[in-house]
């Protein structure tokens, strides 16, 4: 096993070079996104973690408000494969991972990749489309590889399904499946812009779209290497043993009937990781992982019907985990 597949501690720690590195790329997306998605900067931040963590990031919201447009955003920013899918009720598995077609002339089979092969994927809004399609991600987003009538087929480095959903109670939406939800690192909200950030896209963008004029400031190749920088950040058994600690607390807590899988604490250790590079520094402290608490764990949890009629989201249930929860006086 990788070390991005584990969560265990890296022989050596990441050097002031890798640093500079992580520094350097992040400073180039975080600007460049932001001269599109305005007015929502921990928005982009938490985008460019997940995708220096290696995971996968989905983005709730109602419609309008730029998720798809935040997606496109990144894509735009890296010069890699980039593949949309729309997500309809029609849409087959096949569409999503590929098919095998007869080839006549060979007289044999061939594959034909499906969307899902590319650096970055597109998924907009994923919870249109039938569970069973939906399931045709479970094996690509977990070990980076398809398999299609037996034979398996590994995607490149790096890959990143940025999805987008609606709200579940709108018409023609299915909920993701847990499984599916878990597969995610993270779930972040777009919100509505501020009155002076609307005024601002009212003016800039009402003429042409904002993608135009959007260029690369990084490649496939530069972001493997931040991704695997960012599995050397150390994290002491103090931080694990509060991540670990938060994470049986979902469990136990009458506030929710599913708590988080050992997935999610490891989710949240690689988030923390890259959070502590983002922001200079080569080992991980509390702040961290109360910082992406919040977005790693909520949408995996299921609320008890007390929670629910009391009109309070696992994202509330969370905080208040977060208050309960001892933190390490030691984080090194």
């Amino acid at each position: 096993m990788t070390t991005t597949d584990t969560g265990l501690e890296p022989t050596t720690a990441p050097g002031t070079d890798d640093l500079d590195l992580i520094h350097g790329v992040a400073d180039r997306l975080v600007g460049a996104m932001t001269s599109v998605i305005e007015g929502k900067p921990d928005v982009v931040r938490t985008t460019v973690t997940v995708l220096f963590a290696g995971g996968h990031l989905l983005i709730e919201d109602v419609p309008g408000v730029g998720k798809t447009m935040l997606a496109k955003t990144l894509a735009r920013s890296i010069d890699a494969t980039v593949r949309r899918i729309q997500f309809t009720p029609d849409l087959l598995p096949s569409d999503v991972t590929g098919v095998s077609i007869f080839n006549q002339d060979a007289r044999r089979f061939e594959f034909r990749p499906g969307a899902i092969f590319a650096n970055v994927v597109v998924g907009d809004e994923i919870n249109r489309a039938s569970p069973k399609t939906q399931s045709a991600l479970l094996e690509s987003m977990e070990e980076h590889q398809v398999t299609v009538d037996g034979t398996t087929y590994p995607l490149q480095a790096p890959f990143i399904v940025m999805a987008t959903q609606n709200p579940i109670e709108m018409e023609g939406t299915y909920p993701l499946p847990e499984a599916q939800r878990d597969r995610f690192m993270a779930r972040i909200s777009m919100g509505y812009p501020s009155p002076a950030a609307e005024l601002d896209l009212l003016a800039t963008h009402g003429g042409v779209s904002p993608l135009e004029g959007l260029g690369a400031v990084t490649d496939a190749d530069t972001i493997n290497r931040v991704v695997q920088a960012v599995t050397r950040v150390h994290t002491s058994p103090a931080v694990r043993q509060y991540i670990v600690d938060l994470v049986t607390r979902t469990r136990s807590t009458s506030a929710l009937r599913l708590g988080a899988s050992p997935r999610a604490a490891l989710h949240l250790l690689r988030a923390s990781r890259a959070h502590a590079a983002l922001e200079g520094r080569d080992h991980v402290i509390p702040d961290d992982v109360q910082t992406l608490a919040g977005p790693v764990l909520a949408h995996r949890l299921m609320p008890s019907s007390e929670t629910q009629l009391a009109r309070r989201t696992t994202a509330d249930v969370v905080t208040d985990l977060l208050r309960q929860v001892p933190v390490p006086s030691a984080a090194r």
